[in-house]
């Protein structure tokens, strides 16, 4: 059964891996004076390297060695923040978003993080503020409108999450998956929230004619709790399904008066 929990690839999982060093290993001094000897790209290169080995603080170390090289260097700084949330500082990587921005007040992509720190500190007009940005720089852009969905629903303003999550959907029809690598985790601790969250889904699914999908959220929500499921017979989205015998299985039509 497919889920629909949307994941932010860039914050999946927050850990501090600090770095060893085992007998018969390079000493930090010497590692030191081998970055210093590297190119900025050469120290891009192994960053990257390190943080898909999950090193974060090596990958730091290497990150500002290459920026004390090219201090004017925008997306060294964003890749930089990512790996700093990564290793769980939310602080020093608004710092360098903040860089990044200051660089380059076009880049999409340090804008969105930007709201990405603001949405994990639960400020989520702030972050709504960033996303929207974000959108506005690229609108083509599956995870920016995924991020300001998330936001908008925090905020209990559904009709606007519906609208970005649809958008997500149209520009890439994968979004919503839970092993999408887009996409902040929406903000759905209670029952309430968590039935309500499912029955939105429904009717973005719905919307674009995935009836699978929807039917899959339906079943949640019903599962959940949800009180409005003969909305179904009256919301638009729901329109081209509801003569369709598996959506009355799940949700019976109203009773003709």
């Amino acid at each position: 059964m497919r889920t629909l929990k949307v994941k932010l690839a860039m914050l999946a999982t927050l850990m501090l891996l600090p770095v060893t060093y085992s007998v018969g290993a390079p000493s930090p001094q010497q590692d030191k004076r081998k970055m210093a000897s590297m190119t900025v790209a050469e120290l891009e290169k192994a960053a990257d390297a390190a943080r898909t080995q999950k090193d974060y603080a090596l990958a730091i170390d290497y990150f500002q060695s290459a920026l004390r090289k090219d201090r004017k260097n925008f997306k060294l700084y964003n890749k930089m923040g990512l790996t700093e949330l990564k290793n769980g500082d939310e602080n020093a990587a608004r710092v360098d978003f903040e860089r990044a921005v200051k660089l380059n007040s076009k880049f999409a992509d340090a804008v969105n993080n930007l709201g990405a720190v603001d949405y994990l500190k639960k400020n989520y007009g702030s972050a709504a503020k960033y996303f929207k940005k974000a959108v506005a720089l690229d609108e083509s852009r599956a995870a920016f409108h995924v991020n300001l969905g998330a936001a908008w629903f925090a905020q209990k303003k559904v009709d606007r999450a519906v609208a970005e999550y649809s958008r997500a959907v149209e520009l890439d029809p994968d979004a919503l998956r839970q092993d999408a690598k887009a996409g902040v985790v929406a903000q759905v601790s209670t029952p309430e929230q968590r039935a309500q969250y499912s029955y939105m889904m429904a009717k973005i699914y719905a919307q674009h004619g995935d009836l699978e999908d929807c039917l899959q959220c339906l079943k949640k929500a019903k599962e959940e709790g949800y009180r409005d499921l003969a909305k179904v017979y009256k919301d638009e989205e729901f329109s081209q399904m509801r003569d369709n015998p598996r959506l009355q299985e799940v949700v019976p039509p109203p009773t003709p008066k």
